[in-house]
């Protein structure tokens, strides 16, 4: 419930854009890690149950890696396509 009041006021308190998505995020990291390993039970589980939450976790990284690599490279972000695009002649 604290970290309900916390992510509240956050979201009221007058941070730039991109603080305020980093505090965002590690509240949700921290909500995230409390119910993984407390209302899952994975804290008080066997090494085997440990090893797939970590490769599930590994997994989600790699996906978002080639998310955002894809994402990055797109032209349209770096203003090259309004560069490379020729008039249509006719």
């Amino acid at each position: 419930m604290a970290l309900l009041v916390v992510t509240v006021v956050a979201t009221y308190l007058p941070w730039g854009s991109r603080i305020g998505i980093v505090i965002a995020m590690a509240i949700a990291i921290i909500k995230a890690t409390l119910v993984v390993l407390y209302f899952m039970h994975v804290k008080g589980s066997s090494g085997l149950t440990k090893v797939f939450v970590i490769a599930g976790l590994a997994w989600l990284a790699i996906l978002m890696g080639i998310t955002l690599a894809d994402y990055h490279t797109r032209p349209w972000l770096s203003g090259e396509a309004a560069m490379t695009v020729q008039p249509q002649e006719r």
